[in-house]
């Protein structure tokens, strides 16, 4: 440009003039800014303010901070934006109660006054600030941005005002979080007394600010959309970002003129989410700059010595003395730490701390917790200043869907309250609606480390042809030609029971249960009536103990961890229909592990058992396989190559292998080999050691989406010489 080419002559004999840099927001198109810093660090420029609006502001800072950009652009590409962006957390950050109440439902709003309250936005911002934080540590002292190794800006607004505001003091991570709050993906983020949102929606080029602060020349990098024609906007939010961007595109035809050297990288074929086109983006952001080369060198020879940045580095771990906490009024300092994992002088990594505020979040009790490390008298060792910002909902409505080939079709409706009785306290109740009728009741104390109380109910029934073996004693005269029963079950099931946690993962609870199970078949009757044949009417008393550890990375498609839950059950008492009963107890294990030998190659192994003690008269509570499913209720369990419920017997062993390959993004292919001995007392003479007597394998195709998985498997059995189709639609319940 020619007014730079002036101030470069004037420069050689005054001076060298003040470099200044603006960079636009634009969401993922604002990865080309990383292209561009990486040409100015080749050429050697010192830059000596930065000024940036929502991912200009979130790179800005952190080159401001010492960063290079090469080193952004290593950064950048390890992070995963999915999980960042849509606050994810990974389960396990959530308690086993949490991630079984996370596991089962679509949609999740808060309900308030019998009317349904949309959240401020889909995501409370807490990654990005938790990654923020951790890259900006070098710099956590410095609360005055012009004093930070480059001066520093950026832009946020006011959304009480509407007003733009310069965000230059404070907590950097935080400012930088309120100026990327884009509108409805994320939360609006209050400082002190005031609440913010992106600065893009009042300045996207700060451009007249950066040059109040006395810079002489300006590069500005333009990552902002230009107006599109109507072949492009074919849907509502394409019409929206046009009307937001009239003002902005408008503005940039003044600001445009006010830039010395202004770079517009080409990202018409990107949008603000293309987040996983990154490396594709900052590419754009080089060669832009490169069509400024001769402008950028001519600026270098302002500048005599050759300046060049070193990668900064990134602290791994830290030392907490201790833990400051403001802002918690329902919620205990003893129950805010256990969820942190803190206890005072811990010496812990960046993933911890991040886990332990993540466990916090994931409750859903808090909606935010804005961290700072306050330094002390001793060398490296730091007080955790944290400020909790409690949910003021505490009523949730939940909705999901179901298919499968046991329960058929079922839409799922969920009220969750949380503090009904007590701050540490919630009731869940699921009702199901649909071909079988079921509901599920929770109530729950959470005392975590120490003992919580839980109260549950739950009804499930369904309609099934089922192996007769499962109903009848084997001398039974009715077993004569008959196989199969179609039948209506009906299980209701109250407990009453005591948890602790000996640590995140691991879930000790025992107590006290009331089952009412009836089983009736219209197939027996013979006396024309319009009663039913009853098989079993009867309600059951026992004592429980159930040890469960869960460390899988996902519920439906474990890459890696390991699973175990024992159960116990002493049937001490009957009523009804069982006039034969004595006591008896049925005990039974369930062990898994899932690993990734290479790539999206996932390993998962898993082995079970179980038996009955005592009288054996009992068949009722036999276990029984067959079909695909989970969230079998009693000791019903899922085996390829048979149908629902056709496998029964006292004891079994049972051994299954599935190699899940994620050949791209949720979409999954699996190939599972199950093998068993069923029968009854197989552990008596040594049958569960024999060569197994079930067998079965299965060819699934498996797609993760909001709704749950949906899921198409073939089935066969090499002994039945017939095979089965199992369909899933949705999460599981």
């Amino acid at each position: 440009m020619f007014c730079l080419s002036i101030s470069v002559s004037m420069a050689q004999d005054t001076e060298r003039p003040k470099v200044g840099l603006v960079l636009s927001g634009g969401g993922a198109k604002g990865f080309a800014h990383i292209g561009t810093l990486k040409v100015i660090d080749s050429l050697g420029i010192k830059v000596d303010y930065i000024a940036g609006t929502s991912m200009g502001a979130i790179i800005g800072s952190l080159y401001s901070s010492g960063y290079s950009g090469k080193q952004l652009d290593s950064i950048f590409k390890t992070i995963d934006f999915d999980v960042l962006i849509n606050d994810k957390f990974s389960r396990n950050s959530k308690s086993l109660i949490e991630r079984n109440n996370s596991e089962r439902y679509a949609l999740n709003l808060p309900f308030d006054g019998f009317k349904v309250k949309l959240p401020s936005g889909l995501s409370r911002g807490q990654n990005v600030y938790n990654l923020l934080y951790k890259l900006l540590l070098p710099v956590k002292n410095i609360d005055d941005f012009s004093k930070l190794p480059v001066p520093f800006f950026c832009m946020s607004t006011n959304i009480e005002t509407g007003m733009p505001v310069i965000m230059d003091k404070g907590n950097l991570a935080e400012a930088v979080t309120a100026s990327g709050a884009f509108p409805s993906l994320f939360q609006p983020v209050p400082i002190d007394d005031k609440i913010y949102i992106d600065g893009g929606v009042t300045n996207n080029y700060p451009i007249e600010e950066l040059r109040a602060k006395g810079i002489d020349i300006i590069i500005g990098v333009d990552v902002q959309d230009d107006l599109k024609d109507r072949k492009e906007l074919e849907s509502a939010p394409e019409i929206l970002l046009q009307i937001n961007n009239f003002r902005t595109i408008n503005d940039m035809k003044v600001k445009r003129k006010l830039t010395d050297i202004y770079i517009k990288p080409d990202i018409t074929n990107f949008s603000v989410i293309s987040f996983s086109e990154g490396k594709d983006i900052v590419k754009t952001g080089e060669v832009a700059a490169r069509k400024e080369l001769q402008e950028l060198i001519d600026l270098k020879k302002t500048q005599i010595d050759f300046w060049k940045k070193d990668n900064l580095k990134i602290a791994d771990s830290i030392k907490i003395r201790g833990v400051l906490l403001s802002g918690n009024k329902r919620y205990t300092r003893s129950y805010i730490l256990g969820k942190l994992k803190l206890r005072g002088d811990d010496n812990i990594t960046f993933d911890q701390l991040n886990k332990g505020v993540n466990n916090l979040v994931a409750t859903n009790n808090f909606d935010a917790i804005r961290y700072n490390f306050v330094s002390t008298e001793t060398e490296g060792v730091y007080d955790l200043e944290a400020k909790i910002r409690e949910s003021k909902s505490n009523t949730f409505l939940k909705l999901g869907l179901h298919y499968d080939g046991l329960y058929k079709s079922a839409a799922l409706v969920n009220i969750t309250r949380k503090r009904m009785l007590f701050d540490n306290d919630f009731a869940s109740l699921d009702v199901i609606l649909g071909d079988n009728i079921r509901y599920d009741f929770d109530y729950f104390i959470d005392k975590g480390f120490y003992i919580s109380i839980g109260l549950k109910s739950r009804y499930n029934q369904f309609d099934r042809l089922v192996n007769a073996n499962l109903l009848l004693q084997p001398d039974d005269p009715l077993l004569v030609n008959l196989n199969k029963v179609d039948v209506e079950l009906q299980d209701q099931t109250n407990q009453l029971y005591f948890q602790t946690l000996l640590a995140k993962e691991f879930e000790l609870n025992a107590g006290f249960e009331h089952k009412r199970l009836k089983i009736t078949t219209e197939n027996l009757n013979n006396n024309n009536t319009a009663e039913d044949f009853v098989f079993e009417n009867t309600d059951y008393f026992s004592l429980f103990g159930n040890f469960k550890v869960d460390t899988y990375d996902n519920k439906y498609f474990p890459n890696n961890g390991f699973w175990f839950n024992g159960l116990l059950h002493w049937y001490i008492a009957a009523n009804g229909f069982n006039n034969d009963f004595e006591p008896f107890s049925i005990a039974k294990a369930d062990i898994g592990y899932a690993f990734s030998p290479f790539g999206d190659l996932s390993v998962h192994l898993n082995t079970s058992g179980g038996f009955q003690l005592g009288d054996r008269s009992t068949s009722f509570l036999d276990f029984a396989f067959g079909g695909y499913g989970q969230n079998f209720i009693n000791n019903f369990g899922s085996f390829y190559g048979y149908d629902y419920v056709s496998v029964v017997g006292n004891s079994f062993v049972k051994a299954d292998i599935t190699l899940d390959y994620e050949m791209f993004k949720k979409h999954h292919i699996m190939l599972s080999a199950n093998f068993a001995n069923i029968d009854d007392n197989i552990f008596d003479d040594g049958e569960w050691f024999t060569a197994p007597d079930y067998s079965g394998y299965a060819l699934g195709y498996s797609i993760e989406t909001f709704l749950g998985p949906v899921e198409v498997k073939y089935t066969i059995s090499p002994e039945l010489k017939e095979s089965y189709w199992f369909f899933n639609v949705g999460f599981w319940f």
